[in-house]
């Protein structure tokens, strides 16, 4: 009981500790593993780790195999979340570079590691595949707190979110393809030789006839459950965990070792199609993939031993890591982003942080003690080649991310992206003007009809409780330095402001009038966008009726000011920005401002019905 405990209480504290020092978590993770596992034999009195996750004789959580048992059945569940967030619209939108890198980058790290570890530590070539197929997933997990911590370029930014998105799952399915196919040539119903059979590429080709087809197939049928309501929504979650569980272990019972497959499948599936509650079923996978990464970590790392991480010692090992790191993901970056608009300094920072994730530790612990434990030569060095591999680049990368970014000068010089609070019709028209004149501008809202409405649009919007949500954790937010507060809430649009200010408002923080200020106009100040007049409602009404956005020139300070009166006296109109020609960058029109600096080929944007001085 004290162990099972410990194990969840340290798992739990390591992900806090993550949070608080602003590293990815599996770096405490594993280090507290390896603490309380292997490195604890070195000092204790018997010579024993305090954390045994196998029983062996006295102590010890897991009896026998159990322990992989759970590590499997949790490697599952984790690789259904992952499978989740590979989406079909979001692969659309990414870009060339980002397929390049998930397609042209990945075949570059399988075939690539599979040479590099076999010609330098002598490895045979399917260990050398498996390693290099282990390798070639860069997890979001470990990529996010990084680029949340670094005010980076949107390109570079956007990039290495999307491969670490992206490739989680594709990493997952080729190593579990490897695995099955090593599995299978060195089983003994299949000569167990290890070398190539017509039989074992049989039964391989039915592995993945069967994992794809009944992941599709278990897909839909949880879809047809949840739309027939025949689950009653208390239990949606949960009856979600179990699906999945019954889905591996019943493709394991089906055809033997399909059980992974069929997950990653069911959950690539599961995000494409329309499904009720969907987002539930997300959010819930990822907390409890929060525990059981938390658990696993901790169970894995501790139960290593001394003799294996001794293999680390030798020089090869090292000549391996530095060859991945600095030869073979360059390769990679450089041949997937040949046609990009990126710069070399660019390419370089992209090829600098690649750290690989838990989907590749956690899997590696798994085939590689299963293979072991199989007798298969070479099966004991996949684990910590991949742990060295996986908290090597997790150091090198939380390190040193924030200095190589500086030296290669790929760090924004200032904040210009606009956070709108509020996806309602009005902010969408002005939100699309906006990211026509190439701005970045993001909309957040709690109502998904708007956000839906706003991604159709091609708007950057997401659905977001202002009052639950830690925007921090949203690295597509890293460029913002002004909030627009556009709420019908003054409560909402006073919020945002108070606790968003510090973060995201570096350049400025506005709201909507409010009722009280439309009642008692000398309570206005200068946070008050557009006009004393122009509360929510009016916004909305002259969104509806004149849903057009005008631009006129602005031939002095004087000038300006003679426009805004006229606006602000006609119906139906509304002042936005000063659309400054020298740098097209927009400055908002504040209620309360005057001292408007206009130069040559300035420009006032309003919203509604045409002024008549316009035609003029």
């Amino acid at each position: 009981m004290l162990e099972l405990g410990g194990v969840i209480i340290l798992g739990i504290l390591a992900q806090w500790l993550a949070w608080r020092i602003k590293v990815p978590a599996i770096l405490p993770l594993l280090l507290i593993g390896l603490a309380v596992g292997p490195f604890s034999t070195l000092w204790t009195a018997d010579g024993l780790k305090l954390l045994e996750p196998v029983w062996n004789g006295s102590k010890g959580i897991f009896p026998k195999e159990h322990l992989f048992h759970f590590v499997e059945l949790a490697i599952g569940i984790i690789l259904f979340e992952g499978g989740l967030s590979l989406q079909r619209d979001e692969l659309k939108g990414v870009g060339p570079s980002i397929i390049n890198l998930i397609t042209v980058g990945s075949l570059v790290t399988f075939i690539g590691g599979a040479l590099l570890a076999h010609y330098i530590t002598g490895l045979h070539w399917d260990m050398s595949f498996l390693f290099s197929g282990l390798i070639i997933v860069t997890g979001p997990t470990v990529i996010g707190p990084i680029l949340r911590n670094l005010p980076l370029k949107r390109n570079i930014s956007a990039i290495l979110k999307w491969e670490g998105i992206l490739i989680d799952p594709i990493g997952a399915l080729t190593a579990v393809l490897v695995y099955e196919f090593i599995h299978l040539t060195h089983s003994p119903e299949f000569g167990g030789s290890g070398a190539f059979t017509v039989d074992a590429f049989k039964h391989f080709a039915l592995i993945a006839l069967v994992g794809t087809a009944l992941g599709f197939f278990l897909a839909h049928l949880l879809r047809i459950f949840l739309q027939r309501h025949w689950v009653p929504h208390y239990l949606l979650t949960v009856f979600t965990l179990a699906f999945v569980l019954a889905a591996f272990v019943g493709s394991h019972l089906l055809v033997p070792d399909s059980g992974l497959l069929t997950v990653v499948v069911l959950g690539m599936v599961v995000g494409n199609i329309e499904m009720p509650h969907k987002n539930e079923i997300i959010y819930f996978g990822e907390s409890i993939s929060i525990l059981l990464i938390a658990i696993l970590f901790i169970l894995l790392s501790a139960n290593m031993n001394i003799s294996e991480l001794e293999l680390l010692l030798d020089w090869k090992v090292g000549a391996l890591f530095a060859a991945i790191i600095f030869i073979l993901r360059p390769i990679g970056v450089f041949l997937s982003t040949s046609k990009s608009a990126l710069t070399t300094n660019e390419k370089l920072f992209v090829s600098w942080v690649g750290p690989r994730g838990i989907v590749a530790a956690g899997i590696a612990s798994l085939f590689g003690s299963k293979l072991a434990s199989e007798g298969i030569a070479g099966a004991e060095y996949i684990t910590p080649l991949v742990f060295m591999v996986v908290l090597g680049t997790v150091i090198l990368n939380a390190t040193g991310a924030g200095l190589i970014a500086k030296l290669l000068g790929v760090l924004l010089e200032k904040s210009n992206g606009i956070l709108v609070v509020g996806a309602h019709r009005a902010s969408r028209l002005i939100a699309k003007y906006l990211k026509d004149n190439g701005k970045h501008i993001i909309l957040i809202d709690s109502n998904t009809g708007n956000i839906e409405k706003a991604n159709e649009e091609g708007i950057d919007a997401y659905t977001v409780d202002i009052y639950k949500d830690d925007l921090l954790n949203n690295s597509d937010l890293n460029d913002v330095g002004v909030i627009m507060a556009m709420t019908g809430s003054a409560e909402v649009n006073d919020y945002s402001l108070s606790n968003l200010k510090k973060e995201f408002g570096e350049n400025g923080a506005y709201r909507l009038t409010s009722v009280n200020e439309l009642q008692n106009p000398d309570s206005s100040n200068n946070s008050t966008l557009f006009s004393k007049q122009d509360d929510f409602i009016n916004l909305l009404e002259v969104a509806r009726d004149y849903p057009n956005i005008h631009e006129v020139a602005a031939e002095s300070s004087e000038n300006l000011q003679v426009l805004l009166d006229q606006i602000n006296n006609q119906e139906k109109a509304i002042p936005l920005f000063l659309k400054k020609a020298e740098n097209n960058d927009f400055q908002i029109i504040l209620s309360e401002q005057t001292d408007y600096v206009v130069e040559e080929g300035d420009q006032l944007v309003y919203m509604g019905k045409l002024v008549q001085a316009e035609t003029a």
